[in-house]
Order: C-alpha cells, then structure tokens, then sequence
C-alpha cells in the first residue's frame, strides 16, 4: 500500500535560507507575482521606492526601508488591491561625481583634464558596472517590487520631466536666477541646500576687535567675531538702533583695520545687543545675516575668500593666496602688533558641514538659481492641514509644518558634471537667455548661434522630487500615471522628511494638481544595541548583506521591524537576530511535526468539509482546546489587522510571533500530541493544519522566504481545492471571523496554563528530578473536566486525583492556586523528606557561619575605621544577601515540619 509519505517530498530537517531563498525568488519573478494588473474602478495601492544613490551598497537603513515597504505591499497585494511598488536609483550628483574623481586621481588625471564629455561618459560607465548592486541586493531581501518598471533619474522619461518642470516654474516666475548667500562646500566645488549642510558643535574662539573712528582714532568701537579673517571683507559696523552705547556711533564712519578703508556705521534691529559687545561686523559676502542688512542698507558686496578657500586679491597683496586658515593666523598677529586686537575668549559655536564630505561649509555670494518656494510650499501645508495627507507618527506633522512656514528660497543649481544639466542658454551677443525643453541652435532673440549652455546641474533632489509622477510617465498622459497616481504610503526615514518628502509634496501639487500620496509613514533610525548611532568609525555597523547569508533574509527582516513603532529610533543587536532566526526554526520544526502528522492521518477535515472554512462557525462538536486555538487565531487576526491598518508594523509583528510561539507550539501542539496518544480521541490533525496555514498567510508580508517554503509543503497534504493559490503570496490574507471568537474556550485555556506553569515552577523550585511524575490533588476539577485533568497531567508531569471543591486540604504540600481551582502537591511526592531536611540544615548552618563572621567584622571598631568605605559597604550587602537567603531555608524548612 502506498502510503501519503511516499507520495510527498519530506520536509528536510533544518531549515537552510541559502538553499530556499534563491530559489523561491526567481519562481515569483518567473511568475511575474510582483506586476500590478489595472483594474478599473478598484483603488490600487501604491508605494514609489525611495531611490537609493546609484553609488550605494545595501545598508541597515535601506533593509528598514525595504522590509516595511515590502510588509505593507504583500498585505495589501494579499487583500486583493491591485498593487504597484515602483524600485529605482538615484544618480546621486556629488556623491557618485565624487567617486568617479577618485577613480581618476588614482590614474593620475582630473575632470578638467579629460573633459566634460568624456568625465560624463567614464561616469556612465561606472554606473552601467556598478549600479545594479543595491537592485540585486533587495532582491536578496525579497523586495517584491515590479522590477519591469524600475526608474533611474537620468533615464530619458524622468529627464524629460525634469526639464519641463524647470521650464514650467521658471515661465511662472517660481525659478530665478539671483545673487544670494549659498553654502559652497571647498571640497565638493559646489553649492549645497541650506538641507545639506550638517552643523556640528566646535571649540573655538571669540575675537574682540578695535575699528578706530575715522575721525577721532582716540575712539573706537570694538567687534566680536569668530572668522577674524573675514574682516577684509567688511563693508559696515552694525549696532541695535536701540542699543544707547553706539548712539552717537551711528551715521560715523570708522576704520578697517589692516586695509584702512572706512566703512560706516549702520542701525540694524537684527543685532542681538547680548552677543559679544553688541556692535557687529558686517561681512556681506560671506554670511547670510549681513547679505540681509547689506540689502537693507545698500551695502557693497566684497568677496576676499574663494571657491578653493583661499583669499582673493581683494583680501589685499598681503593675504591673497593664503588659506582661510593661514591668513587668520597672519592676521591676528598683524592686529596684535598694532594693538587692535582687545582680547580672546574661549567659544563652542555651531558650524556648518558638507553633509557628503564633512568639509567645513563656506558661505559665500554668488549667482546661483533657486526656486521660489513660499508658494509651494503654502499649498503643500495646506494638504496637510486640511487632511489630505496623513503624516505618521502624528507628531512629525507639527515638525513638517513648522519648517513649511519658515522655508527659504532652495538653491538648485550645482557646480557639478553629473546630473541634469540647466536648460539655459545665454548668448553672447545679446546676452539673451533662453529657457528651452529642447537644446536651441541659436538665440530666441536674435539669430546668433553663439550661445552656450548654462554649465551647472541641478540638485539631485530636483529630479527625486518629481519621483512619483516622473515614474509613471508624466509629462505624458500614461494609462500608469492616470490609474497609479496619486500613490497611497510614502514610506521612508524621518531624517529625508524635508530633504524628499516636503518637496515630493510641492512639486505633486505644483505638476499635477494633485497630492503625490496620502500617507507619509515615517520610520526611525537604527541605532546598536546601546543605544549609540552606528558608523564605520565605532566599529558597530552590522553589514546586511553578511547577516542574510548567515542567519537568512527572514530573520534580519523580522529583527529590524518586530516591535518598532512610527518615528522612533530603534536597536539593533546580534542577540535581537539570533532571537529572529530561533524562532524561524520554531517555527519550521512545528510545521515539520504538523507535516508528519498530516503525512500519516486522512484529513476529511471539519475545518474544510463542515462549516469551519475562514468566515464560518467552528463546529460545536470541536474539543476545548480546539475551540480555544482557533478563538486566538482569530484575535491574532483582528490584532495584527488593526496594527497593520495603523501602520504599527511592529506591534503586528509581535502578535503574530506570539501566538505562533507561545499559543501554537508551546500549549496546542503539546496538547495535541497528548490528544494523538489516545486512539479514542478526535485527530487534531484538521486544526494543526488550518491554524498552522493561516499562521503562514498571516506571517508571510514579514517573513516571505520561510512561509513559502512550508505552505508550498502544507497544502499539498491538506484537501484539493479549486480556488487553491499557486503561492502564498497571491494568497488571501486572513481575515477574523467573529463567530470563531470562544470566550469559554479562552478562559478554560487560561486556567489550565496557569495550573500547569504553577506546578512546573514547583517542581523547578524544589528541584524535582526532570521526567519524574509527582501526585497532585485537584479540588474543583469539574471546571477542567477530564480532557483537562488529563492534559495537566502530561504537561505537568503529575498524578492528578480530583476531589470535590469543599474537601480538605492536604497536609504537607505545596498549593497552586487560580480563581476557584486549586492543586495541592504533596511535599513526600516531591522528594524524600528526610534527606531534603538534612540537606536544607546543612546548607542553614554553613550559611550561619558565614553570616557570623561578617557580623563579628562590621561589629568591629577598627575594621570600620581602617577599611575603605567600599569595602565596607560591600560586606554589608553581603550580610543581607545572606541573611535572606537564611530567611528562605528557615521558611522551606518550617513548610517541611508541617
């Protein structure tokens, strides 16, 4: 006779991620699970991957980022939505220009050297090698995005909508071309956004300065300042109109000092009178602040620090060609010889750094082009305000606004080579400039060709900003853009919400009409397991990629997510990994004992053939316990469902881990290899199987690889079914059935738990000898019944004889108590009595010596005075660990006596 075994691939014995994750991929690739299929008239839900840099290798935080994304999308592709997750790259202008330059300075070349066209082109070279690295890594992570439709920001579509975006603000007057105070990194030879710019606390140092009256030397007012050197770029003194000190100052002139010009004295009310000396020097090309008053009062612009951070001929022949940091050595010197410099202060100030490189950022005047954001960004709060878009957590709505209403105009324009080039053309014959979607052949206002193309590209989060409409083909009106947008979650990192998200929201809004998502969900960053950020530097980076190949993709998905919540950083720790992958292997070596059961019982299951399908009544006729498991499943259901639609992603989590762990495989599968012992009983076979495949479905968006793998092997052992999924994947998700839902059940569970963990905590205490069967007397049995008093029995390790409610308690044992049931052990079945006394009194008398010998220590005078507090204080928690302990043996021998 066949029998079911020999039909059937056996489950193998360990579970091996290396041999199944591959493996299962490609099958869900090959199947094309992951392409959305429109369906009019049903909402889609949509998720547009942030793009990573194109120079990047998979890290923590993209792993975070991948694993919620992916969990939300396999629930909703689960629900039945038509579902799109659109993956792409970003081309990263600063970053990968800069990994393309060192490349070349190892050969012993420059950009400049070879040229534009030919540095673009070894640029594009890397990127064809090296760019799909982050893409084939997320397939490692089991990113089920629809890799058909994956977008690159240089890619022709989403430059197109790059440059009708630019052409589009610039003819509504919301892009300019303008000389403003930018942060210009000296290494990256480029303007950055006020967002990129990272300030960092420094020690330093607060200058007093003495600028003479022009008129009368003997008088001066003295500056406070932390750059000394920037002085020669001075074009007034700024005081508090209000401040009574510089009164008669105001309107006067005083001196330079080292270049001799005079310079006047202006009334500004943004000078903070507390700060230094209350008078302010004002360096309009170099700080932000005093471009502001050199607006106001019609002051003169004088650059003396270059683009290389070195003075310029301005600074005077006695500095020019110095570093910032030389001529501030040479210049205070020159101030102390002649007797202007007043004194020094110790300061810890905040200073600005490039945010890729970590240079200290220099702010300098130049032509630069910028987007007018204040109206943009007046709509984009408003959707937030008015509800359209949900930022979560809450919390961060009040941050997102807050930095709405004090935006300033983004600097777009770039000193770069990589990215999207400005679609400006000057000419020089009639300096016309020509904004164009196509590159022109000559002037728009005169026919010159002499023309020539701005040099600059724009700042890559210009073009990310435009990501989910650009994805789907906008300028174009696209069947995806017109079903797919706007999208339904932006899921990213709470650190990109002004970076990415705020601008996504302006440029939707502005391009589309439209909001780009409904819901921003914000996650945290990942810090160690103390709580420090981690960094190369430190030593405490745990590589991805090195943790998939040794614990499995499921275990580090489920050890970044399980427990996190909204916005809030969280630890990462080896031991947090090692937990995830334990309870992947509890959880295949449970369904491998489910499977063995399955192979050997006939399942005409009344899960499956009388009432008890998903959305039906369990059968009255089902056993206790049967009804209990099935009532906790489908609270898991109603729980992880609730978490899920808050986005709580990592409470869902620890439902699902909990009932799998704790519910299913510690009491009802012990429960039902009591239930298989007895021939007589009703097979637990149809309930292991259904509970252990709606564990699987309900686990999968979180743990994809292990709950493939075993459902694939489950339902070929359950009965055929027509409507049957080739995946768990396209699988439905489950859904709670209210009718399932046994108060009864639950509440008889929960008194035979906290029984049997009463007694096994008292064989533990008293350290029965394990496999040893102790008697117990259970009185008020009848709320147990017998299946209960038999399953005490086994999971306990005990003889239960049951007396009724009002018969007396057993002298000499030990009682375990919940509600109105009580068990009794008898002391005499635990162990032998004589040998347990002579034990206990051996162990008092020892320890009564030792607390004799401490005692007679700290009752000694001089031993107090001589020995150091510590010492002593160590000796005192000694004597009162030990006098407990005392305490302990006294009572356990008193419960002997009785």
């Amino acid at each position: 006779m066949t029998t079911r075994t020999e039909n059937l691939a056996r489950i193998p014995k360990v579970y091996n991620p290396s041999e199944v994750e591959g493996r299962i991929y490609q099958s869900w690739m090959d199947n094309g699970y992951f392409k959305p299929r429109i369906q009019e008239g049903k909402q889609p839900f949509v998720i547009i991957m942030p793009p990573p840099n194109v120079t990047g290798e998979l890290h923590l935080g993209h792993a975070l980022t991948a694993a919620a994304e992916d969990a939300l999308i396999r629930w909703h592709r689960m629900m039945g939505d038509p579902t799109l997750w659109l993956p792409g790259s970003d081309h990263a202008g600063i970053a990968t220009q800069v990994v393309v330059e060192r490349q070349l300075d190892k050969e012993g070349k420059n950009r400049h050297e070879i040229g534009r066209d030919a540095f673009v082109e070894r640029v594009w070279e890397w990127v064809r090698q090296y760019g799909r690295t982050i893409a084939e890594q997320h397939k490692r992570l089991g990113a089920s995005c629809d890799w058909s439709r994956e977008r690159f920001t240089l890619d022709e579509g989403p430059s197109r909508a790059v440059r009708t975006t630019f052409v589009n603000l610039y003819n509504k007057g919301l892009i300019y071309r303008g000389e403003r105070i930018i942060n210009w990194c000296p290494r990256c030879s480029t303007a950055l956004s006020d967002l990129e710019v990272i300030h960092q606390e420094v020690d330093s140092k607060l200058y007093y300065i003495r600028y003479p009256h022009a008129l009368d030397p003997t008088r001066h007012l003295t500056v406070a300042t932390t750059r000394p050197e920037t002085l020669l770029g001075d074009t007034a003194v700024a005081v508090n109109p209000d401040d009574e000190r510089f009164a008669d100052f105001i309107g006067q002139n005083v001196t330079l000092p080292r270049l001799n010009r005079p310079i006047p004295v202006v009334a500004d009310s943004v000078v903070d009178t507390e700060f230094g000396t209350g008078a302010v020097k004002v360096t309009p090309a170099h700080d932000p602040n005093d471009f502001d008053i050199a607006q106001r009062h019609n002051l003169r612009l004088i650059t003396v620090i270059g683009p290389r951070s070195t003075m310029t001929d301005a600074a005077g022949p006695q500095y020019q060609g110095m570093t910032v940091a030389e001529c501030r050595i040479r210049i205070l010197e020159d101030l102390e010889a002649d007797a202007l410099l007043e004194k020094t202060e110790p300061l810890t100030h905040s200073v600005g750094h490039c945010q890729r490189c970590n240079t200290v950022v220099e702010p300098l005047a130049g032509k630069q082009w910028f987007v007018k954001v204040g109206p943009m960004a007046d709509a984009a709060s408003r959707a937030v305000t008015e509800g359209r878009i949900r930022i979560v957590p809450y919390r961060f709505t009040k941050v997102y606004l807050n930095w709405m209403n004090n935006i300033r105009d983004w600097c777009i324009s770039r000193q770069l080579w990589w990215g999207h080039r400005i679609p400006v053309w000057y000419c020089d014959q009639c300096d016309h400039l020509t904004v164009s979607l196509e590159d022109p052949s000559a002037c728009e206002a005169c026919p010159s060709t002499d023309i020539r193309q701005d040099p600059d590209v724009l700042d890559t989060w210009f073009s990310s900003g435009l990501w989910p409409h650009s994805t789907l083909g906008w300028p174009d009106d696209t069947e995806d853009l017109r079903y797919f947008y706007p999208g339904s979650v932006l899921e990213t990192g709470y650190d990109i919400l002004f970076f990415w998200v705020a601008r996504m929201i302006m440029m939707g809004i502005q391009n589309m009409e439209d909001i780009p998502f409904h819901t921003v969900y914000l996650h945290g960053l990942i810090q160690d397991e103390h709580g420090e950020k981690m960094s190369k530097v430190k030593g405490n980076v745990l590589n991805p990629l090195d943790v998939i190949d040794e614990h499995g993709a499921d275990a580090l998905r489920f050890a970044l997510t399980v427990g996190t919540a909204p916005g809030n950083d969280s630890r990462l720790s080896q031991a947090k990994i090692r937990a995830s992958r334990n309870f992947t292997n509890k959880l295949w070596n449970a369904s491998r004992y489910v499977i063995s059961i399955l192979d050997q019982s006939s399942i005409p299951s009344p899960l499956t053939g009388e009432g008890q399908g998903e959305g039906d009544s369990p059968p009255i006729s089902l056993p206790i316990e049967d009804r209990w498991v099935l009532s906790r499943l489908n609270r898991t259901i109603e729980d992880v469902t609730r978490a899920l639609t808050s986005f709580r992603l990592g409470d869902a989590q620890e439902y699902v881990h909990d009932f799998i762990w704790n519910e299913f495989c510690d009491w009802y599968i012990e429960i039902a290899k009591v239930r298989l012992r007895n021939p007589s009983a009703p097979s637990p076979a149809p309930v292991l199987a259904h509970v252990l495949e709606s564990s699987l479905r309900l686990l999968h968006p979180f743990m994809p690889f292990i709950t493939e793998e075993i459902w694939q092997s489950l339902v070929q052992r359950m009965p055929e079914s027509a409507d049957r999924p080739a995946s768990i994947m396209i699988a439905p998700y489950p859904t709670p059935n209210p009718d399932a839902i046994d108060t009864e059940a639950e509440e008889w569970a929960n008194l035979l738990m906290s029984l049997v963990r009463g007694v096994r905590n008292v064989r533990a205490e008293r350290k029965v000898e394990a496999g040893k069967k102790v008697p117990a007397v259970l009185l008020d049995g009848e709320t147990l019944g017998d299946g209960g008093r038999s399953f005490l029995e086994n999971l306990a390790l005990c003889s239960v004889e049951a007396r009724p409610a009002d018969a007396p308690q057993p002298e000499n044992s030990i009682m375990v108590v919940e509600k109105a049931t009580r068990v009794f052990l008898p002391l005499a079945g635990l162990f032998d009595f004589a040998g347990e006394r002579q034990r206990l009194e051996s162990s008092l008398e020892d320890l009564r010596k030792r607390i004799g010998q401490v005692e007679s220590r700290l009752s000694n005078e001089q031993f107090l005075s001589r020995a150091p507090a510590h010492v002593v204080e160590k000796e005192r928690t000694r004597l009162s660990g030990w006098q407990e302990e005392e305490s302990n043996l006294l009572q356990r021998l008193s419960e002997l006596a009785q």
